[in-house]
């Protein structure tokens, strides 16, 4: 068999993966056929390293800075991926929460070169052709969406695009799966947002969505085709609809290996957090009372990972449910309700109606947990509510991006007098309260989903399982350091993000190979093996 010729000239130049730019040696050059198409001076990748965050830092808004970064991960991937690593508290909500929110909204008008796939309602019938136009066949990962509920900002079409996209990015950087390995996908079924539908710059179909049997059976058609092609993957679920969102997983949890982040990666991560506050608060898990605000998906998908998690405390899970409270915009959810979704009834309690205020004031939770999408629903009189009935009560502003957070760091330490154990989806700056100084936690998935998938990956699972988003809770939890509590977090620096993965990954690889869901047995060399997998950006 010949060997593969290497890209030569302006080819290797315009290879995201080849592509070194100025750092190609001069053996490379020859070899790459580049002399003469570079500056003569070789440099070294901490040289480039601190020249394009120079640049980065030059661009004032951060959709300039988002634009930025992209054109650099289509030009030389191992730079871009270098920068993410060494300096993710800084790049990471440029490519993800929160700017992506507002990078979705404006994807079409921002759009320079295509990117991940789109499958599209017209393809139906011949989806598994269209996905045969992918050029690599090992695909581990694959984050899809159809666009229709995209953070907390509604229906973007295929404009979503950019959430699967900025999901991949941080499974390399933070678990370490190499980057071709990734594949996002658009599932472009129409968009019901009629700014959209009237623009001409959108890039997806001009058409109101499918729904009903049409939807389930393109979305059907797909999972064949990925089934087919992608045998190996792992399929993430990513900002759909609450009600497709929970059919979808129903449907094929254990048909493929699949799960859907804003149920289960939202459910580990808020479990984490409270775990690690009860270090804080000094109250058992088991004895604590949570109320939501918001009865979606994201919510209702972590209230069913803390009543499985209770009940392994022995709780029986009616006692379990008894501890797990909601309020949607209609007030406390009581069995007097109508018209409740399905996600929702097991959470009716027998208790009166109620509105948010007095709901607080009754039920009186230690964690308040906040999945609406709406901004400014924690006000004063919430947070004060909370200081009321707690000595250390807990707080989590899940919604994203941070224009949609329910309340912000600032609020939250300042209207309880600084008792709040706080933590948030998007980032907070550090707060100064007093004499003491505050770092609020982020509750980001990126916590969860990359160690999760890199696990799924190294033990060849066939199913994710809701043991492992427990595990990785608790595994999550014990990354917090006494040093890191007494800052007020509640999850542990970023910048130690590829050690949480690598920890959760054995974890739920061992856990794997422990429930036999594996195609193989455990290897020896599990931790070496984990290791050696993971992507390294250096050249």
């Amino acid at each position: 068999m010949n060997k593969k010729e290497p890209l030569t000239g302006f080819m290797a130049l315009n290879s995201a993966s080849i592509n070194k730019g100025t750092a190609f040696t001069a053996e490379e050059r020859k070899h790459h056929k580049l002399r003469g198409l570079l500056p003569p001076k070789i440099v070294s990748s901490e040289v480039q390293l601190e020249r394009t965050l120079k640049n980065m830092r030059r661009t004032q808004d951060d959709i300039g800075k988002y634009v930025f970064l992209t054109a650099l991960q289509a030009r030389n991937e191992k730079l871009f991926y270098k920068l993410v690593v060494n300096h993710i508290e800084e790049v990471m909500p440029l490519i993800y929460t929160p700017t992506v929110g507002q990078a979705c909204k404006e994807y079409a008008h921002l759009f320079r070169r295509p990117r991940g796939m789109y499958i599209t309602a017209e393809d139906k019938g011949e989806i598994k052709e269209v996905l045969e136009n992918w050029p690599y066949r090992d695909i581990k990962v694959i984050v899809v969406t159809d666009g229709e509920r995209i953070l907390g900002l509604g229906d973007l079409g295929a404009n979503g695009i950019g959430i699967p996209i900025g999901k991949l990015a941080l499974y390399v950087a933070c678990a370490g799966i190499e980057p071709h390995q990734c594949l996002p996908i658009m599932l472009d079924v129409g968009t019901n947002n009629v700014e959209y539908l009237h623009d001409p710059f959108y890039l997806g179909l001009s058409q109101n969505r499918i729904s009903g049997d049409a939807y389930n059976d393109f979305v059907d058609e797909f999972i064949q085709g990925v089934k087919n092609l992608f045998p190996d993957a792992l399929i993430q679920f990513e900002d759909f609809l609450t009600p497709n969102a929970y059919y979808l997983l129903n449907k094929y949890r254990n048909e493929v290996l699949c799960f859907n982040d804003d149920i289960q990666g939202t459910a580990g991560v808020a479990l984490a957090g409270i775990y690690a506050s009860t270090r804080i608060s000094k109250l058992k898990f088991k004895d604590m009372k949570i109320m939501f605000l918001g009865a979606g998906s994201a919510a209702t998908g972590i209230a069913d990972l803390l009543c499985y998690a209770l009940q392994q405390e022995g709780l029986s899970e009616d006692e379990a449910r008894q501890r797990l409270w909601f309020v949607d915009i209609e007030g406390l959810v009581v069995k007097s309700r109508k018209g409740l979704l399905p996600h929702n009834e097991p959470y009716m309690h027998d208790h009166e109606q109620l509105g948010f205020i007095d709901a607080i004031h009754e039920i009186k939770p230690n964690v308040l947990i906040g999945a609406t999408g709406a901004p400014n629903t924690f006000n004063h009189d919430v947070v004060e509510a909370m200081s009321e009935a707690n000595e250390r009560p807990t707080i989590f502003a899940l919604s994203n991006p941070t224009s949609r957070a329910e309340c912000t760091a600032m609020e939250a330490y300042d209207w309880s007098q600084g008792k709040v154990i706080f933590a948030s989806g998007s980032p907070f700056a550090p707060v100064d309260f007093g004499d003491q100084k505050f770092t609020p936690g982020q509750g980001n998935n990126v916590y969860i989903f990359p160690g999760i998938g890199l696990g799924a990956i190294i033990s060849e699972t066939s199913i994710i399982t809701e043991d492992m988003f427990l595990t990785a809770a608790q595994v999550l939890a014990e990354q917090v350091s006494q040093e890191d509590l007494d800052k007020g977090m509640i999850y542990p620096p970023l910048n130690t993000i590829r050690e949480v993965s690598y920890n959760i990954a054995l974890a739920v690889a061992e856990h794997a190979y422990a429930g036999k869901t594996t195609k193989s047995e455990r290897p020896e060399d599990l931790e070496s093996r984990i290791k050696d997998y993971m992507y390294d950006p250096s050249y």
